[in-house]
């Protein structure tokens, strides 16, 4: 007896995680706070140390990538420009958006510290502070530029010396021309290639999630936020206001798209920004989202990586503003208007300092040193920065992700269908996480 077997679709083998990234993300969020209380409350050694390595783990990970992620990127995002009609309008207009956003940013910070005055109530005292092994200085930030060689710079990374040698390699390709051409393909083949390793390390990102936060928990618990929390809270509203408030605003009247749908497109690389405090590490995401709002390819691959090394409302204007309030009421110096203006060139024109990578302490240095506050303020905040980090880094992601969709809507290049038919998470489209049976 004979039976015919009738053509089916062929079934993927495993299975796939049937929630959407950003739910992913959230039970990881919720997973990573209970177990980080367990850990603290009960005292349980292990599993601290457990939480603390799953997250040392995702975040090194994300590390690995960065130095030549950023070269690459940058080489050929200034190659792609070639494409674009009108590149240096483009290039010119980017930054000055970047320079706004930031101005805008800086004096949200100063009026939220000068309102709140986060450094009283504390019972913070000068001896509480310690100096930090490097500080940052306008020396160092004009000579850092410049690598003394071309190894250094990935080995300690250095990615605004990084940054400086991408942006000579792909001027000089596009100068050389055709000849150029197959140095050109290896550089994008190889930037394809770290970035699909980058997918692979952002689709972990739940399980990262649940070591950061619940390391964060096990180790500073509320008693640490308590201490600090007028400074945290203005940093998180400060935040808030930039992200939810000045974006959207921008959005509305500038751009003339709905803010609403820019969320919608840009969270899953909000929320990955959140918990990896690296912008650089999202960089990938970052760049996919702002594809799906409708910003064309070519502009895209300038504007993210750009953004990603110079473009930091969280870190270096928010931030930057109310710690210096902060350092200044602890040490008991006076700040005048002088003073006030220092901070907003530090932060419009020294953002590039802060270079992406996962914390601001370099801007912390630089605006302190640039007003005369004690170096010791650094100390006093160290503790408190991963929580302050998370929030701070997803602004910064937030306005990469915004400031390219203004420009392209203002240049009249927005595919507006596309922007209004973005979908939540290109994760989910892309690459759903599978689990081999």
């Amino acid at each position: 007896m004979s039976s015919t077997v009738q053509d089916s679709p062929q079934k993927p083998t495993g299975f796939r995680i049937p929630l959407p990234f950003w739910a992913q993300i959230l039970i990881g969020l919720v997973v990573g706070v209970g177990l980080g209380a367990i850990a603290r409350n009960g005292e349980v050694e292990w599993l601290t140390t457990t939480l603390d390595q799953i997250g040392s783990i995702f975040v090194q990970l994300l590390k690995l990538a960065v130095a030549p992620l950023v070269f690459f990127a940058i080489l050929v995002s200034i190659t792609n420009l070639r494409k674009v009609n009108n590149a240096a309008r483009l290039a010119s207009r980017t930054l000055l958006w970047f320079m706004i956003t930031s101005l805008i940013a800086v004096v949200i910070g100063l009026v939220i510290g000068l309102v709140t005055n986060p450094g009283a109530g504390t019972g913070l005292t000068p001896k509480d502070g310690a100096k930090p092994d490097s500080t940052g200085s306008w020396i160092d930030f004009l000579t850092g530029i410049i690598p003394t060689d071309i190894i250094t710079p990935f080995t300690e990374l250095n990615v605004l010396q990084i940054v400086f040698m991408a942006a000579v390699a792909g001027i000089a390709i596009l100068k050389i021309g055709e000849k150029a051409e197959p140095i050109l393909t290896l550089s994008e083949s190889i930037l394809e290639l770290l970035q699909k390793a980058l997918w692979w390390v952002i689709l972990l990102s739940p399980i990262g999630t649940v070591g950061l936060i619940g390391n964060a928990i096990a180790t500073y618990g509320w008693d640490l936020i308590s201490k600090y929390a007028t400074f945290t809270a203005d940093i998180y509203i400060g935040c808030a206001l930039v992200m939810f408030g000045v974006y959207p605003l921008l959005l509305s009247t500038v751009a003339k798209v709905n803010p609403l749908q820019f969320f919608k497109g840009a969270w899953p690389a909000i929320q990955l920004a959140f918990v990896s405090r690296s912008s650089v590490g999202t960089m990938p995401l970052t760049v996919k989202v702002t594809e799906r709002l409708g910003v064309p390819k070519e502009y895209t691959s300038f504007a993210v990586p750009f953004g990603a090394t110079t473009k930091m409302d969280g870190c270096a204007a928010i931030y930057p503003s109310i710690a210096a309030i902060f350092v200044a009421h602890i040490f008991d110096v006076q700040l005048g208007i002088k003073e006030y203006l220092l901070i907003v060139f530090v932060s419009v024109i020294g953002s590039a300092a802060t270079a992406g990578l996962t914390g601001a302490t370099v801007m912390l240095t630089l605006t302190l040193s640039t007003l005369g506050l004690p170096m010791e303020g650094v100390g006093l905040l160290l503790a408190i920065d991963p929580i302050l980090d998370m929030m701070r880094t997803a602004t910064n992601v937030a306005g990469q992700a915004a400031v390219p969709v203004i420009v392209a809507a203002r240049e009249g290049i927005l595919d507006k269908e596309a922007y209004d038919s973005a979908t939540a998470s290109p994760i989910d489209d892309r690459e759903s996480v599978a689990v081999a049976a």
